[in-house]
């Protein structure tokens, strides 16, 4: 009889990264590799059309990058609580539901647990967003309920969750030396989560944590939202967004929506969605554009325009100077600008919006905001720089602490359980 390993596996099920952390009671938890030596790894799954195989993280990123025949998935996180969970695609003749491909990448996850523990772990804490779907608790619940089933199909005796951002304060509590008031900030691929909580080494070893927690909040804006806008605002224009036709109309616009949004990509290579791009041809002015377009669609290189926005968001926010978007794929010499100050303005709207969630967590457990000790930043998303910025103005004088942006919600999530 194989026993279970006595210890949590905490998951920090990401819209666009994935990390897993291991630790055995009272102990210290350790981030589990993923890829080699990489601690996390893009939520990414790729059926490959020519061997059949699959693949994940960022081999199926290159995989469907490098021009490989198959099918890429990304954003899974964003499908649950939504009716398209159940619906089938076909992969690789084969109807499959993206419930199922979700339990897949979980099902890999343990595998890849296992092969660092030595033994698959049975018992797992799940990290989940605040709001997996804003003003909607049926939906949200349906959400959960579809992710523990997930992980539950794949091997998981014991599932239980607990939220992101509560799980990064457990994490950055034990870096404390004194007892501190926190706004701890979340943002990752598709939500933004907040946190007061109280935290200490006192605090740390009491088993019943809730009245530390003063207040949470959450808004389903995230990494994936920003990429959306900035693709609609610098790139889709050069395919035809807002483009004025033969009858002065513009082009009509869902195509563009729908080609700036990972998870429903895919879609637009159906003969049907072709037929009616193609069909779009009477609506340009400027048959150029519209060839764009066809181009980007027919040699599927949606998936490829999306990462490149992503990737050139990064190195502005990291250079803190522009960078452009090598478009050469789509027509020869074309490319997209990509500046600090385009970002700022772009994303003027979603920043505030996220903020205010900040401040609207601050007021409900009753604090100034001049009384926090710091804000503690976690997941991909807080590390852009206009983010941080905009946080900064709205907190002036509190202390901004970076915490580990991809593996601390992980490590929490374990301590947790």
């Amino acid at each position: 009889m194989i026993h279970p390993l006595p210890g949590t596996l905490g998951i920090d099920f990401g819209t666009s990264n994935s990390a897993v952390s291991w630790a055995a009671p009272g102990g210290t938890a350790q981030l589990i590799p993923l890829e080699g030596a990489a601690l996390a790894m893009p939520t990414a799954v790729f059926y490959n059309s020519e061997d059949l195989r699959t693949h994940f993280g960022r081999d199926a990123v290159s995989q469907y990058l490098e021009g490989t025949e198959g099918r890429l998935m990304r954003s899974l996180k964003s499908l649950l609580g939504s009716p398209l969970l159940l619906e089938t695609t076909e992969v690789n003749h084969q109807q499959i539901s993206f419930q199922d491909i979700i339990a897949t990448f979980l099902g890999t996850l343990r595998e890849r647990a296992a092969q660092t523990l030595g033994s698959a772990p049975r018992r797992v804490v799940m990290g989940r967003p605040v709001h997996f779907v804003d003003d909607d608790p049926a939906r949200d619940a349906l959400a959960q309920a579809s992710l523990q089933q997930a992980a539950q199909a794949v091997g998981f005796d014991e599932v239980a969750f607990q939220l992101e951002p509560i799980a990064a304060a457990l994490d950055y509590e034990r870096r404390l030396s004194r007892e501190s008031t926190v706004l701890v900030v979340d943002v990752g691929g598709g939500t933004s989560d907040f946190t007061v909580v109280r935290l200490g080494p006192q605090r740390m070893q009491q088993p019943e944590r809730r009245h530390d927690v003063l207040a949470t909040s959450g808004v389903h804006i995230g990494g994936t939202d920003f990429d959306h806008q900035l693709s609609l605002d610098l790139v889709m224009p050069l395919l035809g967004l807002h483009h004025l036709g033969p009858q002065g109309r513009e082009v009509p616009s869902r195509i563009f929506f729908e080609l700036s949004t990972w998870h429903l990509i895919n879609w637009l290579y159906q003969p049907r969605a072709l037929a009616q791009a193609q069909a779009l041809w009477t609506n340009y002015a400027e048959r150029h554009l519209h060839q764009r377009l066809m181009q980007v669609l027919q040699q599927r290189q949606g998936h490829r325009l999306a990462h490149d926005v992503e990737q050139a968001k990064i190195r502005c926010s990291e250079r803190n100077g522009d960078a452009a978007l090598d478009l050469t794929y789509v027509e020869a010499g074309l490319s997209a600008p990509m500046t600090v100050r385009a970002i700022q303005d772009h994303l003027q709207s979603l920043l505030a919006r996220t903020v205010a969630c900040a401040r609207e967590c601050v007021q409900r457990a009753g604090l100034a905001p001049h009384a926090l000790d710091a804000i503690y930043l976690t997941g991909g998303s807080s590390a852009l720089r206009p983010f941080q910025q905009a946080l900064q103005a709205a907190f002036v004088d509190v202390p901004l602490v970076e915490g580990d942006l991809f593996g601390g919600v992980a490590s929490g999530l374990a301590y947790s359980g």
